[in-house]
C-alpha cells in the first residue's frame, strides 16, 4: 500500500480594521447604499464579498471530500511490521523466530563426515548429552522447507560456492559440506582438492563434489582487509597495521563464484588488535586514535566498493553473516558453562553494533547483498557451544559451536533462500 500524505494544514489571518482606517465605511456611505442602490459589480466591496463566498465554498468542499478519503486511507505501515506480517506480503523475516524441539535432527553425523574438524565434533570428544542436537530454527511467521540434500545438490550443480572469513566461517563451510554429503551416492567422489586435512592454519581449503561438478571453498580472511607492516618511523608499540583502504590480497580468488558468503567481527577486539600491537592505517597514515567500530565500518566500505567494482552480481549471489554471540561468563569473561538446553532469554555478547554497521553499509550499496542476521539466533544457544568438549580437551571454548549444531541452521536459511526465490514462497 503506497503511503499517502494529505496536508490539510491551512492558515488564514483576519486583521480587524481600525475605525479610522481609510477603508472603513462611514455613516453617509451606508445611507447612499440604500438610497441610490448598490455599488456597481466592479466595486472593490462587491468583489471582496464574492471572493469571500467562493473561498468559503471551496473550503467546505475540500473538508468534505478530502476528510472522507482521509478516513478511508489506512495509516502508513512500518517496514518492520511488513516483515512480520506474512498475510500482507510474500516475504518472511526468517531471522525472527525461536528454537523448537525436533526429533528428526541432527541432519548428519560429524563422525561420518570427513570434512568436519575433530575440534567441532563434541560427541567424539566426550560429550554425553545429545539434547542439544534436537533443536530446529522456526521463524515466527513461516516455515523453512525441510532440508533436502538431493535438491540442494541439483540446485548447485556446476556451481562454485565460496566462504570468506574467520573460524566461524570455516565452521559454516564444514557444516555446508556435511549437509550436502548426506545426499552423495559415493562419498569417495568428494575430496579436498589439494589433499589437505581440515586445519585452521590453512588459508585455502576446497572440497570438490565430482558427480555434481560442484566446488565448495573456504578462504581464511579474518579482517577482510590487508594486514601488514606499519609505515616507517611509527611508534614502537605498532608492530603491524590493518590497511583499511585495501581489501585482502587474496580477494582476486573470490570473484569467479556463484555463491559468496562473508563474515567478520570476532577478531575486531582489543585483545586481537591493540594488545598484539596491531593498529589501523588509511593510505600511508596510521590512525592510532581510531575506534574499532569506526575502523570496522571503514573496512566494510572498502569491501563494498570492491564488490561493486569487481563482482558480477548478475551471476554471483552475495551473503554477509552477522556476528555470532559467545557465552563466556565470570568476572573476567573466562568461564564457560555449557547448558543442557537453549536459554529462554537471548544472552551472551551479541555485539549488535557490528550488525548495525553491516546493515548500514549494505543499505547504501548498489549491488544486491543479503544480510544473514543470525546474531539473535545464537544468543539463545548457550547449550550448543563446544565448552570442554574440544580437541585437545585442555581448550575451553564458549565461542565456537559444536557440529552438528547452530551453523546448520545458518545453512538451512541459505538453502531455503536458493530454493524458494529469496524467501518469497515460504509456507505461512
Amino acid at each position: 500500500m503506497p503511503t499517502i500524505i494529505l496536508n490539510r494544514s491551512t492558515s488564514a489571518r483576519h486583521t480587524p480594521r481600525a475605525v479610522n482606517s481609510p477603508r472603513a465605511f462611514n455613516a453617509s456611505h451606508h445611507r447612499k447604499w440604500w438610497v441610490s442602490g448598490p455599488p456597481p459589480f466592479h466595486s472593490p466591496v462587491v468583489t471582496y464579498f464574492v471572493a469571500s463566498i467562493l473561498m468559503l465554498t471551496a473550503c467546505f468542499i475540500y473538508l468534505c471530500v478530502f476528510g472522507y478519503w482521509a478516513r478511508r486511507v489506512p495509516a502508513p505501515v512500518q517496514i518492520s511490521q511488513l516483515l512480520q506480517t506474512t498475510k500482507s506480503t510474500e516475504v518472511c523475516d526468517v531471522f525472527d523466530g525461536m528454537w523448537v524441539p525436533d526429533g528428526s535432527y541432527p541432519l548428519y553425523n560429524s563422525s561420518d563426515c570427513p570434512f568436519a574438524e575433530r575440534g567441532f565434533n563434541c560427541l567424539a570428544n566426550g560429550r554425553k548429552d545429545t539434547d542439544y542436537l534436537k533443536w530446529r530454527w522456526k521463524p515466527k511467521d513461516c516455515e523453512l522447507p525441510a532440508f533436502d540434500a538431493l535438491k540442494a545438490l541439483e540446485k548447485l550443480r556446476g556451481k562454485r560456492v565460496v566462504f570468506v572469513g574467520d573460524s566461524m566461517s570455516r565452521t559454516q563451510w564444514e557444516s555446508f559440506i556435511c549437509m550436502l554429503m548426506t545426499g552423495v551416492r559415493d562419498p569417495k567422489s568428494v575430496y579436498e582438492v589439494n589433499g589437505n586435512q581440515i586445519s585452521k592454519t590453512i588459508r585455502f581449503l576446497g572440497v570438490r563434489f565430482e558427480e555434481y561438478n560442484l566446488s565448495v571453498e573456504f578462504f581464511r580472511s579474518v579482517f577482510l582487509v590487508q594486514q601488514g607492516l606499519p609505515p616507517r618511523h611509527g611508534p614502537k608499540r605498532v608492530r603491524s597495521a590493518l590497511k583499511l583502504d585495501r581489501l585482502d590480497d587474496i580477494s582476486r580468488k573470490w570473484i569467479d563464484s556463484d555463491l559468496l558468503v562473508f563474515n567478520s567481527g570476532h577478531w575486531w577486539t582489543p585483545s586481537k588488535l591493540f594488545d598484539m600491537g596491531c593498529y589501523f592505517q588509511d593510505g600511508g597514515s596510521l590512525k592510532l586514535g581510531m575506534s574499532i567500530n569506526s575502523a570496522f565500518e571503514m573496512a566494510l566500505q572498502t569491501w563494498a566498493s570492491w564488490v561493486e567494482r569487481s563482482v558480477n552480481t548478475n551471476r554471483t549471489h552475495i551473503f554477509f553473516r552477522t556476528f555470532e554471540p559467545s557465552h563466556w561468563s565470570g568476572a573476567n569473561q573466562k568461564e564457560c558453562k555449557v547448558t543442557s538446553e537453549p536459554s529462554f532469554d537471548a544472552k551472551g555478547t551479541e555485539r549488535n553494533e557490528f550488525g548495525d554497521i553491516i546493515a548500514s553499509v549494505v543499505s547504501t550499496m548498489r549491488a544486491p547483498v543479503t544480510v544473514l542476521n543470525v546474531t539473535s539466533m545464537g544468543a539463545f544457544r548457550s547449550d550448543a557451544h563446544i565448552g570442554t568438549y574440544s580437541h585437545p580437551l585442555t581448550v575451553l571454548d564458549c565461542s565456537h559451536w559444536c557440529l552438528p549444531g547452530v551453523p546448520d541452521a545458518w545453512n538451512e536459511i541459505v538453502f531455503s533462500y536458493l530454493l524458494t526465490d529469496g524467501w518469497r514462497n515460504l509456507e505461512n
